[in-house]
């Protein structure tokens, strides 16, 4: 199967066009040749008519084209009439999306108002229970009709509306039945988001949209790689727009670079048309990274057709990190399955070296110019290695995008026979201008991370961030959101919305505040219950919404304690970490 045109040469996927609203009018065109819409969501509760007014105003000023409303209950879905209407009132005539979760009924009333509406195959009327059951063939089918009962009414209202829709599944919320066939794997997400697709077929509805959204980025890279492939697989009508995000992202420089991992390599592959970073911060700042990201996209990619279209040399559906031999880097293990390593160049070297406590997570672990490497130019034949044990890179001078030339030079050398440690460089020549801080830190992480989420790499060297603090801590957090190392705690933060039953930006920054010395332990914090125990499934923890001013803790997916009032939810938390023997006290500098 294959996923995208070429992972050489950057050509978008072509799809079908999708309309939201009137483009006359203030609407959008997803898909086709339009350039990526940038869309965002709303964090006040849906019945507050003038706070919803207010911040769709201020995101559409700063560049949102789509702007998502959830709706939670019917009484939500009806407010969003008079949302509609105060908005057109005074001029504005953005596009509207309920998010819709749970309620068929409250879909069938949003419909009438707004111009999208996203469901979540896991959870519209099917069950999320964590059970456990095995489902014959006659089984599953019956649960499939009495879901194309519950949906059909939605579809054929959109149709005959004139509205669309996103069948937009969640890593953390497929149902029990898909978890039961498929398990929580993205093949489960493909599958439920098709089975909602074909019901839209059967009716002739085509205005639609797929979303594969997870908090992990190289889980989310696979979904909608896979997703691509598939839908290449049932034909040429199937070619439906995709919707990216990196769901829970958190925030900050964590937030930021979770999402250039997952959005920005799959947009480099020619894969994505309408995106949304999730980031547990003020709305408004996701379109500025939205703006971005999408900024450096031409500046990391481009065709170059004379390399032909060599066979990829790693499996780009189901990770697994490329087979390297071991080999000393400096005085560090390296290679084969030990730690991607962080390398830096001399002046960062010397700069922070002096300061660092030897204690520290955070340091060098080898000198870009003390090191003996074979440097080579991908484009052309690559010369067999000495011995498996020297390290490989590609040279400064190559005139190719670094995502294009590492992955060749995996694929040269698997041609080889070869399994030399491969150094990773988020650049390959200087720029003519050097890029701000916001651009280089996405450069790099867009780079680096799609080439670590391939599999390929052995240690990396970060080069676009100036700053030589700043370009350290950038490479160990690269690693971290790339799922390559942990060297500090992980945070999966849901950014927030009108469901979330707590303050989500102070919260989290009041349990960073008594756990972020806690290195290798994965904390989830949920506003609610929607994705909540799906998307802790990999987290140690997790601090969930469950009512106005209470909370869940979960170990895993697991709830264990209920109801805390929140002015105790944190220590409360701690004494979790603490039972589990995974607490140590901060140490005092």
């Amino acid at each position: 199967m294959k996923y995208c045109p070429s992972p050489w040469n950057h050509r978008r996927r072509i799809t079908r066009e999708v309309v939201v609203g009137d483009p006359a009018r203030g609407g959008v065109v997803i898909g086709g040749t339009h350039p990526v819409v940038r869309q965002s969501m709303l964090t006040c509760d849906t019945m507050d008519t003038a706070e919803c007014v207010r911040q769709t105003l201020e995101l559409v000023a700063v560049g949102c084209q789509i702007v998502r409303i959830t709706a939670p209950t019917v009484k939500d879905a009806a407010n969003l009439e008079n949302i509609s209407r105060e908005l057109r009132r005074v001029g504005c005539h953005v596009p509207l999306v309920a998010d819709i979760h749970f309620k068929p009924e409250a879909a069938m009333e949003a419909v009438k108002w707004v111009e999208k509406v996203r469901i979540n195959p896991g959870n519209y009327a099917d069950s999320k229970k964590f059970a456990i059951k095995e489902y014959t063939d006659a089984a599953y089918a019956e649960e499939l009709a009495r879901i194309e009962a519950r949906f059909t009414p939605l579809v054929l209202e959109a149709k005959r509306l004139g509205r669309a829709l996103r069948i937009g599944t969640n890593h953390g919320s497929l149902s029990d039945r898909i978890m039961n066939r498929y398990g929580d794997t993205p093949l489960g997400m493909v599958e439920s988001a098709l089975e909602f697709a074909r019901i839209c077929r059967r009716h002739d509805f085509h205005n639609f949209v797929f979303s594969m959204k997870s908090s992990n980025p190289k889980v989310m890279i696979e979904c909608y790689r896979l997703l691509a492939a598939r839908l290449d697989q049932e034909g040429p009508d199937w070619n439906y727009p995709l919707h990216l995000g990196v769901t829970e992202a958190g925030e900050g420089e964590d937030g930021r670079i979770k999402s250039a991992i997952g959005i920005g390599s799959l947009l480099c592959d020619g894969i994505g048309d309408t995106i949304r970073v999730s980031l547990t911060e003020d709305s408004p700042r996701e379109i500025a990274v939205c703006n971005d990201l999408l900024a450096q996209i031409p500046l990391l990619t481009g065709s170059h057709p004379g390399l032909g279209e060599p066979s990829v040399s790693w499996d780009p559906f189901h990770f697994k990190r490329r087979e390297s031999a071991s080999s000393p880097l400096g005085d560090l293990p390296a290679g084969g399955e030990n730690l991607v390593r962080v390398v830096v160049d001399r002046r960062t070297h010397d700069a922070v070296a002096p300061r660092i406590s030897p204690k520290a997570d955070v340091k060098p672990e080898a000198v870009y110019e003390d090191l003996n490497l074979m440097e080579v130019d991908p484009s052309g034949d690559v010369p067999h290695p000495p011995c498996e044990t020297q390290w490989v890179t590609v040279r400064d001078d190559v005139a190719l995008p670094p995502i294009t030339a590492f992955r060749l030079l995996a694929v040269r050398l698997a041609a080889l026979g070869c399994r030399n440690p491969i150094l990773l460089k988020d650049r390959l020549t200087a720029p003519a201008q050097a890029p701000t801080p916001e651009a280089a830190q996405l450069q790099a992480a867009v780079n680096l991370g799609s080439l670590l989420a391939d599999g390929i790499g052995d240690a990396i060297l970060v080069r676009s961030e100036q700053g030589p603090g700043q370009s350290l801590r950038l490479a160990f957090n690269i690693l971290q959101a790339a799922g390559c190392r942990s060297f500090k705690t992980d945070y999966v933060a849901c950014p927030s919305c009108g469901r979330t039953l707590f303050n989500l930006q102070t919260v989290t920054a009041r349990i960073k505040a008594r756990t972020d010395h806690l290195k290798g332990v994965k904390i989830a914090i949920m506003g609610c219950i929607v994705n909540g125990p799906g998307e802790m499934a990999d987290a140690d923890f997790g601090y969930v919404g469950g009512a106005p001013n209470k909370i869940n803790l979960y170990v895993g997916k697991k709830p264990v304690r209920f109801n805390i009032p929140e002015d105790e939810a944190v220590e409360r938390l701690v004494d979790l970490i603490r039972e589990h023997g995974k607490w140590r006290e901060p140490e005092v500098d």
